[in-house]
């Protein structure tokens, strides 16, 4: 069942012509992820489909519904949830405080969802009275992401998660996706780490300047060789 669509979306920074007619599609229970270079469109994808910005045209469609007009806390309340680019957790708030701050569209934090969280990532459980801000780039990106499971996603948009990180806290990250996917939550992926997108991921599209230029399953897309070339530096 198709839970995501993006069907012919143009997206502007005002003159500035950022997606130019993309159309993606996301399945129930899948990782889908978008690889490109820096300015190809990624997080400015994951921006749009959140409603920080809305197409000029085009339509973004969630179980069949139109939300390309939608605001941003409606479009979480709806279910989509995104761990933005370089974190952005609360840094002179606790870690409690921040997966609190992650349900607030619902009202209250969910025990059972806090639970799945400390279950997830059991470092933050050990520093849930701890200040974001003294925490290790890893235990921020984990708080990240906790903090966007806490807005009990139907799908998940994760922006850059591995970056920054030593490669063992990169292998980490990346199994705890394929875990929180596996409990039932869909992936949208936005990963400079190609090789590791394409490795957990189902399918994949390749953006070069705003357009999609390539889109398989993750299996073909890393036997492709001119994603090899670009992408995964052979």
């Amino acid at each position: 069942m198709t839970l995501l669509q993006l069907h012919d979306v143009h997206a502007y920074y005002g003159n500035i012509h950022a997606l130019k007619g993309i159309t993606i599609d996301v399945d129930q229970g899948e990782i889908v992820t978008l690889i490109g270079s820096n300015g190809a469109g990624k997080t400015t994808t994951l921006r749009t489909i959140s409603g920080l910005m809305h197409p000029r045209s085009g339509a973004i469609l969630l179980n069949g519904a139109r939300i390309d007009a939608t605001q941003p806390h409606d479009v979480t309340r709806l279910g989509i949830v995104q761990s933005p680019e370089g974190r952005r957790v609360f840094s002179r708030m606790t870690v409690l405080e921040n997966l609190e701050m992650g349900a607030f569209v619902h009202g209250k934090a969910d025990p059972n969802d806090l639970n799945r969280v400390f279950d997830l990532f059991p470092r933050l459980k050990e520093r849930e009275s701890q200040k974001a801000g003294t925490l290790s780039g890893g235990e921020q990106q984990m708080l990240a992401m906790g903090r966007a499971l806490m807005g009990k996603p139907q799908i998940l948009l994760l922006d850059e998660p591995s970056m920054g990180l030593s490669p063992i806290l990169v292998e980490g990250i990346f199994s705890i996706i394929q875990e929180i996917n596996a409990q039932g939550t869909t992936v949208l992926l936005v990963e400079q780490n190609a090789l590791m997108a394409l490795t957990v991921a189902n399918r994949g599209y390749v953006l070069q300047t705003g357009e999609i230029v390539l889109s398989d399953t993750a299996e073909n897309l890393r036997k492709d060789e001119s994603v090899r070339k670009a992408y995964l530096g052979e």
